[in-house]
């Protein structure tokens, strides 16, 4: 073994610490023993790591068995688990119109969220950052987190992102959300701040904790406004060479699709064009603020005959995009997801019923239940992912 390879003593703590730390999180409250067990280290130096990683604040001691009461033979077994207050992480789903902000503790737990509108698409760059910031501020004074506390964050945006975490600005609408936020909120709070596309954060948190928990091979489709789409392929996700894998702009070309319009923008606009004409229709009872979605989902449940019709033509619509998307990616899985998926599983049934008819390899269809929060929860995942990663290289702001 060369000089350049050798197992150094430092190297083969940190190789410990990594061990230890990633069994405590997937465990709750442990002994050495088991630590021992999972890592195979020695006493001795599960002991030393579990100390040192104390010290350092990622993880803290419970109090012996003995403080529950009743006796018992020997030296109490020490307990440890991992600090989820030795950090926070903020998932950002920063959209055209507002900025949400998530926080976590380094468990993934959602201690806090605030949201804040933008005062309109096309402000400045500085404009959206000042907003952006203050959303994030907000969101941790909810939790009494200061900002120094903050370990990584990560912010989807509604545009190709590279896997370096650079935008990729090709067209217009793109370029609304290149506004440098890593080095500004660098420069403000001391951030390090990771960039994604939504979709492909949407992707992440449903793989995580939603209708993929477990599937290497899934499609999610943003569907609520307009269509976009994270890809996991073997369990990894894709960008492309420039961030634009899963974008569904194709779309245009398919027959019967023509647009990337999604699920409520189409139930809106068909709505309208029914309660233009002469249709009875109990959507007509929303006609001054406009059906929306959730109306459409309402009176069709209610049995209504124009509802059930909208109903119908977006099976067709969605069943000839996930067919598309099949044909080009061959997922096991397609998830549909946003705000619009709660309303969305009485459509599961008519499209894996035409599926058939557009692709040879017709997947699985499901929803998220995880709603607007999608994105954020993929965006908490990607945070904690580089925490994980990079733990034994970042400092607390208090260590124990």
């Amino acid at each position: 073994m060369s000089e350049m390879t050798a197992a150094t003593p430092q190297l083969l703590r940190r190789v410990s610490a990594g061990a230890v730390l990633d069994f405590m999180r997937a465990s709750e409250a442990v002994t050495v023993t088991e630590v021992m067990q999972s890592t195979g280290l020695t006493r001795a130096t599960a002991i030393s790591v579990c100390e040192d990683l104390m010290e350092r604040g990622w993880i803290r001691e419970l109090e012996n068995q003995r403080a529950f009461g009743g006796y018992q033979k020997g030296r109490p077994a020490r307990r440890f688990e991992l600090n989820e207050r030795a950090g926070y992480v903020l998932g950002m789903d920063v959209g055209v119109s507002k900025a949400t902000v998530v926080v976590s503790d380094l468990r993934g737990m959602t201690l806090g969220r605030s949201s804040q509108p933008f005062a309109g698409a096309e402000i400045s760059a500085q404009e959206r950052i000042a907003v952006i910031d203050r959303t994030a501020m907000t969101a941790l004074h909810s939790v009494g987190a200061a900002p120094e506390s903050v370990l990584a964050v990560c912010a989807g945006i509604a545009a190709p992102v590279d896997r370096h975490g650079n935008v990729l600005a090709a067209q217009h609408f793109w370029g609304l959300f290149d506004v440098g936020l890593k080095a500004a909120l660098k420069d403000l709070r001391g951030w390090t701040v990771l960039l994604e596309n939504d979709a492909n954060l949407a992707a992440l948190g449903d793989r995580w904790r939603g209708a993929a928990a477990g599937v290497d091979d899934v499609v999610v489709i943003l569907a609520s406004e307009r269509f976009g789409s994270g890809v996991i392929d073997g369990g990894r996700l894709l960008h492309g060479s420039g961030g634009g894998a899963g974008e569904l702009a194709f779309l245009d070309m398919v027959e019967g699709v023509g647009d990337t319009f999604g699920i409520a923008t189409l139930a809106r606009v068909w709505a309208g064009e029914a309660l233009a004409g002469r249709a009875k229709t109990s959507l007509r009872e929303h006609a001054r603020e406009g059906a929306e979605a959730e109306h459409v989902f309402a009176a069709a449940a209610a049995g209504d005959a124009v509802a059930l019709q909208i109903l119908d033509r977006l099976a067709d619509r969605m069943a000839r995009v996930i067919g598309a998307v099949a044909t080009v990616i061959n997922p096991e899985l397609v998830v549909i997801g946003g705000a619009v998926a709660n309303s969305a599983g009485v459509l599961l049934g008519p499209i894996a019923e035409r599926l058939t008819e557009f692709t040879a390899t017709p997947p699985r269809v499901a929803v998220s239940p995880l709603g607007d929060s999608i994105v954020t929860v993929g965006a908490v995942r990607c945070a904690l992912d580089y925490v994980e990663k990079n733990t034994l290289d970042l400092e607390l702001s208090v260590p124990a």
